[in-house]
């Protein structure tokens, strides 16, 4: 404090000079306390956090090109932010003089990702597996509270041996928290350093925007609390940003006119923008690529859009990195590879778009006619698994499979395409397609999860016709009723319904406590919607609407007023793929996005997109406003969280496996080991909602659309060649 004594004198000094030196004492001790508005920056002008702070008027920022340069530029107790602009290459070079200078200066210093701590020993960098960044102490005052989980994208850190932190690294599972505590091995990554005024990150936290750090106002408050740190005593604006990926409309926004249209138009796009869409010159890329075990091609803007002459990748998956980018899963399922056919055919016809519809069409001549698919074991007459359609065709393991679901789907899929085409070149292929289905599913109705080739090898088809397997299990078993039934409705032949019928009136007496579920009870319910709005299509009784109606009204229960549609998970002993039970089994297995119900996440994936097509139908077969209402809501919200990214041309359009309606932003538990939270499945989600809103835009539905399809013409022939000696 500066002082001025005012000597006493026989002067008599005028009034208004001792105002003006009291004015100028007050003046002086001001500047001596007021803490300077500066903030001193080390990174780059594109730094996220630099920029955020750049954009408020009420701090002044200064950049620099070296930590060394700001500490010496800075004031006395001044705040200095140093950002790793060149990680994860390259770590941010400080040295042990610069701390001398933070020490004698009283600097307050935010410093991510050092090449050096003075009495601390930095280790190698490591790349995140399945480690999540988990708060670890009260220093952010409850936003966030310890044991809240940060998702760090492109997650690398520097391993040390501090003990104190406040954020840590750690494989923990639960939605948004730890819901089992912190593991025995974690990582510190943001911590104080001892006798130092310096608050060390280990990885990059100022990434926050281009790494779509999530969840979004969690890391503004991290982020408050840093900057207090730097720049205490000071009111801390609030910290906001525009993510590089949002949901196109808020959650109470004005729908625009011809909103589902436009999303529709959209959604048509993501298949093209995200490089779905397989380019001949890509084939020996994929060759070596599926050679050396590597199953994901970074997306980039210069890989070529196919035709649908080369089928269609499965997904842009879930992993993203320090840029904000995800992956291509560059396998060529067959249900993604119908399902996108659909998808186009349905937008081709909406859109006026023909072009679309002639990408229809390849993508069914390709996986049906051009490729190995129906070649082989699945198109020898003397092989049991003759018919069938294979999982995939990207290597064996894939080929070898046939799930009944997918197969299912497939057709759904391409039954809908054909309609579309007025083509009947696939008919044949579908008949049979619906027989090898039959033939393969158990007397009581039943047909299990997969069938593989060398199962059939072992016991030919016929054991599986002859078996009496009981599979309450809806995501399995559904979708094959739902195509009996509609083989039932266009061949007329009773060995399509009288087994199906069977099994659907015994599955819903299980329901829902003997439903085994596979990544909740909710998706359960909602592949269960189709099947038996179509058993009210062929026997439209007290019984089938009862139980459509058991199915609706529980669902329903499940629908937010925004019209998003809940997770929900059952008895736990019932699941396939419960949430994981403990850290350790975090990421090892397929899994749910939530972690105990009441999380407030609808999944696009297993559950709202197969309810937007159960209840679609079962609208069509009831007409019931009641459900027209609802329908019209999820689509609405299907609508709004639909991904606008200028950005990320590779979800510009789509709809991620995981959207937290409460949040309003894409969050959820990424503890599913291959189609985690952020994942864009081209057939099961993309496929169907984009299918489904433009049917909606046609005023029809799968079933009615599909009438006039000329299968039956098949039938007879292929029943004698693949059901002989059935009665």
């Amino acid at each position: 404090m500066y002082s001025i004594n005012i000597v006493q004198s026989h002067t008599k000094i005028p009034n208004y000079l001792y105002l003006i030196v009291f004015l100028l004492i007050a003046l002086t001790s001001y500047g001596c306390t007021h803490k300077n508005n500066v903030v001193h920056v080390v990174g780059n002008q594109s730094n996220d956090f630099y920029k955020i702070l750049s954009q408020n008027n009420q701090i002044e920022t200064e950049l620099h090109d070296s930590p060394m340069k700001a500490a010496i530029k800075a004031k006395n107790g001044e705040a200095l932010m140093l950002f790793a602009d060149k990680y994860p290459a390259e770590r941010l070079v400080v040295s042990s003089d610069f701390f001398e200078i933070v020490k004698e200066k009283g600097l307050k210093v935010y410093l991510e990702f050092p090449s050096f701590l003075p009495g601390i020993n930095l280790q190698e960098t490591v790349v995140a597996d399945l480690e999540r960044a988990v708060v670890n102490s009260s220093f952010f005052k409850g936003m966030p509270d310890s044991l809240d989980v940060l998702s760090i994208n492109g997650f690398n850190y520097i391993s040390t041996n501090v003990v104190k932190s406040y954020i840590v690294a750690a494989k923990v599972a639960g939605f948004d928290r730890a819901v089992y505590g912190l593991p025995e091995k974690t990582v510190p990554i943001l911590f104080e350093l001892s006798d130092y005024p310096v608050l060390v990150s280990t990885t990059n936290l100022s990434n926050v925007v281009q790494g779509r750090y999530t969840p979004q106002k969690a890391w503004a408050g991290v982020w408050k609390f840093i900057l207090d740190y730097v720049y205490p005593g000071n009111s801390v604006f609030e910290l906001e940003w525009e993510p590089e990926i949002q949901a196109s409309f808020e959650k109470t926004e004005a729908l625009p006119a011809h909103y589902q249209k436009k999303s529709i138009e959209k959604g048509a796009a993501w298949f093209f923008n995200s490089k779905m869409l397989v380019h001949e010159s890509l084939e020996d890329t994929l060759e070596i690529m599926k050679a050396s075990g590597n199953w994901m091609l970074d997306w980039n803007a210069s890989i070529p859009e196919g035709d649908g002459k080369n089928g269609v990748f499965e997904c842009v998956f879930s992993r993203i990195n320090e840029k904000g980018s995800q992956p291509i899963g560059i396998v060529r399922r067959g249900d993604c590879n119908a399902e996108t056919a659909m998808a186009l055919a349905c937008a081709g016809k909406v859109l006026k778009k023909p072009e679309y519809s002639k990408i229809a069409e390849n993508i069914l001549d390709f996986y049906l006619i051009e490729s190995d698919a129906m070649k082989g074991e699945y198109g020898n007459p003397n092989h049991g698994a003759y018919g069938l359609i294979p999982w995939g065709i990207s290597n064996y393991s894939w080929y070898r499979a046939s799930y009944g679901d997918d197969n299912a789907r497939f057709l759904l899929g391409a039954l809908t395409t054909s309609a579309l085409s007025g083509s009947e070149r696939w008919d044949s292929l579908l008949m049979k397609s619906m027989i090898a289905l039959l033939r393969t599913t158990g007397k009581s109705g039943f047909r299990g999860s997969r069938i593989d080739i060398p199962d059939f090898e072992e016991n030919g088809w016929r054991h599986y016709y002859e078996r009496d397997i009981k599979h309450y299990s809806p995501h399995f078993e559904a979708y094959v009723w739902a195509c009996m039934l509609w083989a039932y409705h266009k061949t007329g032949d009773q060995i399509f319904l009288e087994r199906t019928e069977k099994a659907i009136k015994e599955n819903m007496q299980k329901y829902p406590e003997g439903w085994q579920w596979t990544n909740g009870i909710a998706q359960e319910k909602a592949r269960m919607l189709l099947p038996i709005a179509w058993l009210v299509r062929v026997k439209d009784t007290p019984e089938s609407r009862d139980m459509l109606y058991r199915i609706v009204d529980d669902l329903l229960k499940l629908q937010d007023t925004c019209g998003a549609i809940r997770e929900e998970l059952g008895n736990l002993e019932m699941g396939k793929y419960p949430p994981p039970q403990n850290n350790e089994a975090y990421g090892t297995t397929e899994a749910p996005l939530i972690a105990q119900n009441g999380d407030k996440v609808s999944d696009l994936l297993y559950t709202t997109n197969f309810a937007f097509l159960g209840l679609h139908e079962a609208y069509y077969a009831t007409n019931d406003p009641k459900i027209k209402k609802a329908v019209d809501k999820l689509t609405e919200f299907l609508c709004r969280i639909q991904v606008v990214s200028e950005k990320h041309p590779e979800i510009d359009g789509g709809w991620m496996r995981a959207f937290d309606y409460g949040r309003y932003e894409h969050w959820g538990s990424n503890a599913d080991h291959g189609w985690g939270a952020w994942a864009i499945e081209s057939g099961w989600t993309q496929g169907w909602i984009v299918s489904i809103l433009a049917l909606r835009e046609q005023n029809t539905s799968i079933w009615d659309l599909t009438l006039d399809s000329k299968v039956k013409q098949h039938y007879a022939g292929l029943k004698k060649q693949m059901l002989a000696g059935i009665e």
